[in-house]
């Protein structure tokens, strides 16, 4: 082995290297310089971001992208100082097929990231919002540049693309600032419709929390098999999951006592099983038969127990008149048979 061309080679690449050392120095002072400016920057547009915005998102957000921007400015610096012969287009050219590669690889993160900006740009819901999507609900703990979480209320976590977030429909409950709730009551047919809304209006205006403008509503939506539906209508704030509950709970039962009190039937689903010839007198005979009750004025027809009843007494007053009129009998002569004695039990 020749270590004289080894020596050689090797004290060519330190004179290269003592002679490129002042730019590599230079270049990590310029880094070190974009770093702090990086920094600077990215505290400034925080702060300009949260004064304008409320969206704390947001901010993060764009100041993190200043930051990157700023430091990506600093390398591509960097690199020209230590190599002059480097440009950005040569780093473009570098790339070629491998960066149209990296963009297939990670399309789905580019998408997410690109979603995330749009959300936090656009905000159609913010931290701490509540929102449901799908088979997810809850309250929103932070939208990142590639996916939201949010904290349902049985306390777990829930992390959503935020491509998904974007595309799909998204329910936010907390959007403004009075929610609207609502609830079917039953009452009986026999019951009065307009007493039975003045006490549930009233139930529910006497829960704190209620509001009375707008006024709660009472609307009949149904008439069902065994009850009058009425929807009662109200309105809370705030239109948070605990208020909603709790509101829920209160005026239902309020308006189930106040119901109860006034005496309005709540009847539940029932069925009734009529066999024939145990209710009317006219079951069986097709042309007098009623399918349903009641009847109107006059036309109701009696019971089978007032019928039997009433031909109880008919034969009872034929029986009577037909003794009436039967002569009554001779009187008999001679001896009259005498009773039979028992006779005395002789069997061994």
């Amino acid at each position: 082995m020749d270590f004289s061309v080894t020596w050689q080679k090797l004290n060519s690449m330190g004179i290269t290297f003592m002679a490129m050392l002042p730019n590599l120095l230079i270049g990590l002072v310029v880094l070190a310089v974009f770093t702090f400016i990086a920094r600077g920057v990215r505290s400034g547009v925080e702060r300009l971001t949260a004064s304008r915005h409320q969206s704390q998102s947001l901010a993060l957000l764009l100041s993190r992208l200043a930051y990157v921007f700023v430091l990506l400015l600093g390398v591509l610096v960097m690199f020209t100082v230590m190599i002059p012969s480097f440009t950005p287009a040569s780093l473009i050219s570098a790339l070629g097929i491998g960066g149209v590669a990296i963009g297939f690889a990670f399309k789905d993160i580019f998408q997410n990231f690109l979603a995330g900006m749009l959300l936090l740009l656009t905000e159609p819901f913010r931290i701490n919002d509540q929102i449901k999507y799908k088979d997810f609900e809850g309250t929103v703990e932070t939208i990142q540049t590639r996916a939201t979480t949010i904290k349902t209320y049985d306390g777990r976590r829930v992390v959503i693309p935020n491509a998904e977030l974007f595309i799909n429909a998204v329910t936010v409950n907390t959007a403004y600032d009075m929610r609207r709730l609502e609830y079917d009551f039953g009452i009986g047919y026999g019951d009065n419709i307009a007493h039975a809304r003045q006490v549930m209006l009233a139930a529910a205006l006497s829960v704190e929390g209620v509001l009375s403008d707008p006024a709660p509503e009472a609307l009949v939506v149904e008439i069902g098999e065994s009850t009058i539906d009425i929807r009662l209508r109200w309105w809370i704030n705030p239109p948070r999951r605990a208020a909603y509950m709790q509101s829920k709970d209160q005026v239902l039962e309020a308006v189930k006592n106040a119901l109860t009190e006034a005496g309005i039937d709540q009847p539940f689903p029932t069925q009734v099983v009529l066999w024939h010839d145990q209710t009317e007198e006219t079951d069986g005979n097709r042309k007098t038969q009623r399918e349903g009750w009641p009847a109107g004025p006059g036309q109701v027809p009696r019971s089978m127990i007032e019928v039997r009843e009433e031909r109880r007494e008919q034969q009872k007053k034929l029986l009577a008149e037909q003794q009436a009129a039967a002569p009554a009998p001779a009187a008999a002569t001679g001896p009259q048979p005498q009773p039979r004695q028992p006779q005395p039990d002789t069997a061994g």
